[in-house]
């Protein structure tokens, strides 16, 4: 069947058709490797194969039809496969894809069988026959690599990882390296992983943190510590974990500091001393692990001198609880051992004892210094705080040398400029030491010197000179005690401003108030009458008093009746001061100005008063317009007095007003009688804010009840109205129809609620007003509503039932009470008023008197004879309250 150009073919196979083509038959030899030479007379095909070894006969250098057949062949005999992948690369000894399939089909062909079949040789020897012609590709190497990795072959594979590297170009080592890495940590070759690390740290120094992990893991521990500090030294190191150069330097001060025997490399002292003046955020570690380096080292002297060392040199508590946490440790663990050894030997040397009481010792000394080391650590910390000084002389207790040796430290060292804390306390601390010990003159020369000291305020120098002058009068030195205090405020020989930081302390120490204040004391207390006035002159002649000296003054000249004096030291007070400041003092001149004098000099109090209430601010006005009131009233005229009450309800402040007004209205009832508040009342109704103006009507209103005007009453209550949300003031509705109830009459509550209902619609077109009822309502209740219109809308429908239910009480009619000021024996009660106006509404009485005469003689009678023919009227035009009303008389009719 096949033509001349299958000649080679023919020469080549013998081709023995199958019928029921089956798989083909392989001798029982080994079918790899197979040589150039293929034995075909034991090759048997199918006729399947014909057409791909015809395409083969055709492109016998063709890739694509060379792995078609070996895809073709896929699941035939491995011998067949391998065959097949031979014969192509025997035409095709260059191909990159069919060495890389053949190569791949092998490793299949060998999985899972042991490694010291054959077999994994035969693969091997297949690997070196394709490197002859792929040794350029990195994959063919990767792929042998890790095959000869698994074959456990160390010393082979080492050589073939070696190859790889030669072989290829060095941009492809970075895909060799990690297979190399991954077998020297499979297997335990200590001495070949390190220097094949070092070998790759060459090209990836990068890595040295993963070297240092794997010298760790071996016990490598010097070599470790080398690499990390050559990391540690080199400042573009970046770690690939995200380890910063102290994190590095922590681990490397661990390494050296817990293994002492394994580190010989290094200066491990000079490492740590290096870092403690590098890293001075982590001293107490660093020192730490210094001494435990000593300590693993046996040497326990010099541990507890690094540990002295460290706790004399740290300047952070928390660095000095470390170090001091670990140096205690050390110590208690040392005593401990020596105790052991100490219980088990029954009879103890007496080096041995001594020994211990030494460490005892030791142990003890150490926990008792330790509040004394802290005080120090937080003194380094900062030298110039004065309250740590003043600790340190505390912890020193009982111990004078101690005390003195720190006091004089402490003022030595501390700088006034940078002073935290009051230096002069220190000064005064150290005196008043010399002055408890009975030494005087110690005490004496320590304030002399503490009154030259440049300090950085004026009151610290006047403190000291007080407490110079205190000291004295302790020791019952009063003349020593004013001489100080005089030349403390002597003048200097020119003149400085008191707030001029240029000048020094002692310059302008002369103004200091509190010294004459002290000055004055000590004169008043032991010095004489005209000392003492001389010193608070000076005082005031030199614009340094208060109101409170001022106060003072006046009331030392009154105890030695010098009260003119005394009014003349007021009234300079008043002049150096304005308001608010000098209301102590105007309160405390007319109080005493008035128990001196009362009303003999009336005209010269007035005078007073009206020079005091000239700028007087309306907050400090209230006192001061009542005290003048009080005057006009004991001693003067009543309308003077009621003068002073109007000036006062328009003087004081708005919150104010509504007090004084109620205080103006009983003092002109009582004075002119209650029609006299009627002006009053309408004032205080035009001036106050709504919520008094309310409050004020509602009392106006009573008033005029009480005297009988419930027109006036009723009036006052509708003008009131106007200002009064009946959601808001429901109060004042109630009150109003209570009123209503008791003095008026069916026609009267129905124009209270035609009023009402007017006020309510206003309110609801006012979009600030309804804001204002939520706020109240809110106030009120305690929290805001969830739904402002619905709380609104559900208030009104309750108002407006509880008047409708108020009204319909009585089965639909408002059945009212006969007033107390109507009808017969009422009038024989009535208040009388003399102001009261008399109109004549004669006719207008007749003609109510004949209709509701007719109406109660005749009104049976006229419904009995005469058929009346009721229509109804619109509920719209009287509301619920004529519909109730109606019905009422309908029932009626119908029994």
């Amino acid at each position: 069947a096949c033509g001349r150009k299958h000649n080679r073919y023919r020469q080549v196979l013998v081709v023995k058709p199958v019928k029921n083509r089956t798989k083909l038959g392989v001798s029982k030899r080994s079918s790899m490797p197979i040589s150039s030479e293929v034995n075909l007379a034991e090759v048997f095909f199918n006729e399947e194969d014909l057409p791909y070894e015809e395409e083969i006969l055709r492109n016998a250098y063709s890739v694509k039809h060379w792995m078609r057949y070996v895809e073709h062949k896929r699941n035939a005999p491995r011998f067949v496969i391998n065959t097949v992948f031979e014969r192509a690369l025997k035409e095709l000894p260059g191909s990159y894809k069919l060495w890389y399939n053949y190569l791949k089909t092998l490793r299949k062909q060998v999985k899972g069988k042991c490694i010291t079949d054959g077999e994994y040789e035969e693969v091997n020897n297949a690997f070196e026959r394709a490197l002859v012609f792929m040794h350029k590709m990195p994959r063919i190497w990767m792929d042998y690599c890790a095959f000869m990795t698994a074959q456990c072959k160390i010393t082979r594979t080492r050589q073939v990882f070696d190859r790889a590297l030669r072989a290829l170009p060095i941009t492809q080592h970075h895909r060799i390296w990690p297979l190399y890495l991954d077998f020297l940590k499979r297997f335990d070759i200590p001495e070949t992983a390190v220097r094949v690390w070092r070998r790759y740290l060459k090209l990836c120094p990068e890595d040295a943190e993963e070297y240092v992990e794997f010298l760790q893991s071996i016990g490598h521990l010097d070599e470790a510590a080398q690499q990390l500090a050559s990391i540690v030294d080199n400042e573009h190191f970046v770690s690939k974990h995200g380890k910063s150069n102290h994190q590095l330097w922590n681990e490397l001060c661990e390494l050296i500091s817990k293994n002492p025997d394994k580190v010989h490399s290094l200066n491990v002292d000079g490492i740590i001393r290096g870092g403690l003046r590098r890293y001075t955020d982590q001293l107490g570690h660093l020192w730490n692990s210094l001494a435990g380096y000593y300590v693993r080292s046996g040497l326990f002297d010099r541990a507890r001198d690094i540990y002295e060392e460290a706790i004399q040199t740290v300047t952070t508590v928390r660095d000095f609880s470390q170090v001091f946490d670990a140096y205690a440790q050390f110590e208690e663990l040392s005593l401990s051992k020596v105790m052991e050894l100490l219980e088990r030997n029954p009879n103890p040397t007496e080096d041995q004892e001594i020994d211990v009481e030494l460490r005892m010792a030791r142990f003890e000394y150490l926990m008792e210094r330790r509040l004394l080391l802290l005080n120090s650590v937080l003194l380094r910390q900062n030298p110039h705080n004065v309250a740590e000084w003043h600790k340190r002389v505390e912890l020193y207790e009982g111990k004078p040398h101690e005390i003195i040796n720190t006091y004089t430290e402490a003022v030595h060292t501390v700088q006034p400029k940078l002073a935290v804390g009051k230096l002069y306390t220190l000064w005064v601390a150290f005196a008043k030491f010399y002055e408890t010990n009975k030494q005087l003159a110690d005490a004496r020369v320590v304030f002399e010197k503490a009154v030259q000291v440049d300090y950085l305020k004026v009151d610290e120098l006047a403190s000291v000179w007080c407490e110079w002058a205190e000291m004295e009068i302790r020791q019952e030195q009063y003349e020593e005690a004013l001489r100080i205090m005089q030349r403390a405020t002597a003048m200097p020989k020119r003149k400085v401003a008191y707030h001029d930081d240029t000048e020094t302390v002692q310059m302008r120490v002369y103004k200091s108030l509190k010294l004459w204040s002290m000055y004055a004391d000590l004169e008043e207390s032991f010095g004489t009458f005209k000392t003492c006035k001389q010193v608070y002159d000076r005082i005031i002649d030199l614009k340094i008093c208060t109101p409170q000296i001022i106060i003072n003054y006046g009331m030392f000249l009154e105890e030695h009746n010098y009260f003119e004096e005394a009014f003349k030291a007021y009234e300079k007070g008043i002049a150096l001061f304005k308001w608010p400041n000098v209301y102590d003092i105007w309160n405390t001149y007319l109080t005493k100005f008035l128990s001196r004098y009362g009303g003999q000099k009336l005209e010269r109090s007035r005078d007073l008063f009206e020079q005091c209430l000239d700028g007087c601010p309306p907050e400090l006005a209230k006192n001061l317009y009542l005290l003048y009131a009080k005057l006009e009233e004991q001693h003067g005229l009543a309308r003077h007095a009621m003068a002073v009450y109007e000036r006062a309800t328009t003087a004081v402040k708005e919150e104010e007003m509504y007090a004084m007004f109620n205080l103006y209205i009983k003092k002109a009832a009582d004075i002119y009688g209650i029609p006299r508040t009627r002006q009053i009342y309408e004032k205080a109704i035009e001036v106050l804010p709504e919520a008094d103006s309310r409050k004020m009507c509602v009392l106006f209103a009573e008033m005029e009840t009480k005297l009988g005007e419930i027109d006036r009453a009723r009036a006052i209550y509708a003008h009131c109205s106007q200002m009064c949300d009946p959601r808001v003031t429901a109060d004042f509705w109630q009150t109003w129809k209570e009123f209503e109830i008791r003095h008026g009459n069916e026609d009267t509550m129905r124009e209270m609620l035609r009023i009402k209902r007017s006020i309510q619609a206003t309110y609801n077109t006012q979009i600030n007003m309804m804001s204002a009822a939520l706020i109240n309502a809110a106030v009120t209740t305690g929290e805001p509503p969830k739904d402002a219109m619905r709380a609104l809308e559900v208030k009104a429908a309750e108002t407006t039932a509880r008047a409708i239910a108020a009204v319909g009480a009585t089965g639909g009619n408002i059945m009212f009470v006969r007033g107390e000021t109507q009808g017969g024996a009422a009038k024989e009660d009535r208040v009388v008023n003399p102001d009261e106006i008399d109109i004549d509404d004669e006719e207008e009485e007749e003609e109510d008197d004949d209709d509701e005469a007719a109406g109660d003689e005749n009104g049976e009678d006229i419904a009995k004879k005469i058929p009346i023919e009721r229509q109804s009227i619109p509920a719209k035009v009287f509301g619920s309250l004529r519909r109730e009303v109606e019905e009422k008389e309908e029932n009626d009719m119908a029994e």
